[in-house]
């Protein structure tokens, strides 16, 4: 016979394992039960047979005595009396003056089986009992032999009885099979049960399963601590809510950059597309064709570096990649690519050409866009930008003549997607001002607004300096 490889025989006991944790739950449960019930069965009828042989010992001392009362011990000789019950006494029964026999069973041979059996008993002593099985003889007997002390000579009488086992070995037998259909309805109805009792058990977690799965659908802000459960589901609650609120966290995250790559790239995307309105409008010198690359290369350029700066700010973990920037050149770069209207003049100020912050020009560039395109936005003749050192580091002021921040407003000024007036018919969504606070932030810088300016607007970029 050829034996199973073990990685075989484990991926065939893989595949028959139950693949539900109920399966598995009642197959342990109905595997422990089965150990215990066969314990159990096999320690109860090793009592019960060990007390019907007491029992059939009981029952052959008994005889004996009865039967030592008809022995003559008191003469020269160990004779039997006759008796009115002779013939019950004398079924089953060897009556021994020494080792000489005096009286046997009428139905048993002086040298058969069960005679030779209680020769031995007399050859011991007496006082000992034997079970005699098998191919000697039709049916289990049990033979005990009981000494009775004599004067006469030829030494002490002894009495052996002789008892068929078979009703004992019998009753033995139905005990064992009543026990075997006993235990297999009392293995049925806990595998039955346990299965039941676990179902119901784990319904609220496969509940709980699908309004988690629903809720991390729809960014639900419903949770699980809010219902009184047991502890454990409590502990599963808990883990599941935490689990929701990272979930939300990322989708809130995943939107909030959404929209600000959005918002950010929708300046050089219109450039883009004004440039090439404006090309195709009519025919154009090579000069001008030049040129218009050169519009659409230059925001092409800022589209991308957008992107690989808000992208890498995205990163859970990743802080921001260190560098230097010249400020007054970077500033001059984004008022000249700034599209402001013509009623408005744009300037920028500096104390110092050799001004340096700490961050990456990509990443500055960012911080003081939206600063500026809002500031435009809302002027009514001037926008003015400074920039200076300070003990702190850089400090970058951007002014406008606006009507400013109404001061209800200025508490969510910084929120995103919150505008003052979203009736004011200036574009925006309001996500801005928000993303220029976060990034700077991340270059361990701030954005602030000045609300003792008036009249219009003061925003003040603190950065490091480089």
């Amino acid at each position: 016979m050829t034996a199973v490889p073990a990685p075989r025989a484990t991926a065939l006991l893989t595949r028959l394992a139950p693949r539900t944790l109920r399966g598995r739950l009642s197959l342990v449960a109905f595997t422990t039960a089965t150990l215990l019930m066969v314990i159990l069965t096999i320690a109860f009828n090793t009592v019960v047979r060990h007390h019907l042989q007491r029992q059939a010992d009981d029952v052959l001392g008994t005889r004996a005595a009865a039967v030592a009362t008809t022995i003559d011990t008191k003469g020269p000789k160990v004779r039997v009396l006759e008796t009115s019950n002779d013939a019950l006494l004398d079924s089953n029964v060897w009556i021994y003056a020494g080792r000489h026999l005096l009286e046997q069973p009428s139905s048993t041979a002086a040298h058969g089986p069960l005679g030779r059996v209680a020769e031995g008993l007399v050859a011991r002593g007496g006082r000992d009992c034997v079970t005699v099985d098998g191919h000697r003889v039709h049916r289990p007997v049990r033979l005990c032999a009981r000494p009775v002390p004599t004067r006469a000579q030829g030494g002490a009488a002894t009495v052996v009885t002789a008892l068929d086992l078979s009703p004992y070995r019998s009753s033995a037998d139905t005990l064992l099979l009543g026990s075997f259909v006993l235990d297999a309805v009392m293995l049925a109805c806990t595998y039955a049960l346990t299965r039941l009792a676990v179902g119901r058990a784990l319904r609220p977690v496969g509940t709980m399963t699908d309004q988690a799965t629903q809720w991390s659908a729809v960014a639900s802000d419903e949770r699980f601590g809010t219902v009184q459960r047991p502890a454990e589901l409590a502990r599963l609650g808990a883990s599941l809510d935490e689990l929701l609120d990272r979930i939300r966290a990322v989708l809130r995250h995943e939107r909030q950059l959404t929209a600000e790559l959005s918002h950010e790239l929708r300046t050089p995307l219109s450039r883009i597309v004004a440039e090439l309105d404006w090309w195709q409008a009519r025919p154009r010198t090579d000069a001008d064709t030049k040129a218009t690359h050169a519009v659409i290369a230059d925001a092409a350029q800022s589209m991308r570096t957008i992107c690989d700066t808000l992208l890498n700010d995205a990163r859970e973990g990743t802080p921001t990649v260190p560098g230097t920037a010249g400020v007054l050149p970077t500033l001059r770069h984004l008022t000249t690519a700034l599209t402001a209207p013509a009623r408005v003049t744009v300037e920028v100020h500096g104390e110092d050409e050799r001004l340096e912050a700490g961050v990456q020009a990509a990443l500055l560039e960012r911080i003081v866009s939206p600063l500026l395109a809002n500031a435009v936005r809302y002027a009514r003749s001037y926008v003015a930008v400074e920039a200076r050192r300070t003990a702190d580091g850089i400090r970058i002021d951007i002014t406008d003549d606006g009507p400013g921040v109404p001061e209800s407003f200025t508490g969510q000024l910084f929120q995103p997607g919150r505008r003052a007036d979203p009736d004011d018919e200036h574009g925006g969504a309001g996500l801005g001002l928000p993303l220029a606070r976060r990034l700077a932030r991340s270059a361990g810088g701030e954005v602030r607004h000045d609300p003792r300016h008036t009249p219009g607007a003061r925003f003040v970029v603190s950065l490091p300096a480089g």
